[in-house]
């Protein structure tokens, strides 16, 4: 069954339990949590959660994709628990989520091909992911987070990430998660969104499964070139134990 929470990823303001920090230029999303050997086992661990793209059979447009750990499948969905990763992410207002993606990824491209204090051009990565409302009429203006993913080379605590030189773009970092995905092709849209996030609902109160509500993730593995064979997803955060069988 649902559960409604306001402890959410990507949020500006880091909840208790689901500790998503909103990183300072000072702070440069970087740090060592522990010593010794603790250190280098998470180190590792960071390492493995964004990859080579070869062990994803979807994500096949960039060199490196999240990678994550598949849970169960259930009826019409999977479970997938993702390790606490690094994104540069935009907030926008807008009526529709097209709109909201096309104002975010020119903000976000620039990011990577320079616009950053470092003056560094950086790989682009695969998801991209909208975090958006779920229930709105067409004409309702609504706050969605569109987010980059940093590559492996910045998911590592001890590498410095540069800083955004413009003051919409933020580093963030979602915390170890596991999610409901449901997968579909053809393109990301309002519509598509909306069909795609209520069947996972429906799949999901079929199935007895909690989750959170009011919000979802959806997520585009594919660039605008791509016409055929394309790869989109909608995502719940799990809550509680994950159930992946009807009861």
């Amino acid at each position: 069954m649902p559960t409604s929470t306001t402890e959410v990823p990507f949020s500006k303001t880091p909840p208790s339990l689901l500790p998503v920090r909103h990183c300072s230029k000072t702070a440069h999303c970087s740090g060592v949590y522990g010593a010794g050997i603790v250190v280098f086992v998470f180190a590792l661990a960071v390492e493995a959660k964004v990859g080579d793209s070869s062990e994803s059979s979807f994500c096949t447009e960039s060199k490196e994709c999240l990678l994550y750990n598949l849970t169960c499948t259930g009826n019409g969905y999977e479970v997938r628990r993702y390790e606490e990763t690094k994104w540069v992410s935009v907030d926008v207002e807008s009526a529709f989520m097209e709109m909201a993606i096309s104002k975010a990824f020119w903000k976000l491209f620039r990011y990577i091909m320079g616009s950053n204090d470092a003056g560094m051009k950086i790989d682009m990565t695969a998801p991209v992911i909208i975090k958006g409302p779920d229930s709105r009429s067409m004409l309702q203006s609504s706050g969605f987070t569109i987010s980059f993913l940093l590559p492996s080379t910045f998911q590592l605590k001890q590498t410095p990430i540069p800083n955004p030189t413009e003051s919409s773009v933020y580093l963030s970092e979602t915390p170890s998660m596991q999610v409901y995905v449901k997968s579909y092709g053809g393109w990301m849209s309002f519509i598509s969104s909306r069909m795609q996030s209520s069947a996972l609902r429906m799949a999901l109160r079929a199935a007895g499964a909690s989750y959170t509500t009011g919000f979802h993730y959806d997520v585009g593995y594919n660039s605008p070139m791509k016409m055929t064979d394309r790869h989109n997803e909608v995502w719940y955060l799990v809550e509680g134990k994950p159930v992946c069988s009807a009861v």
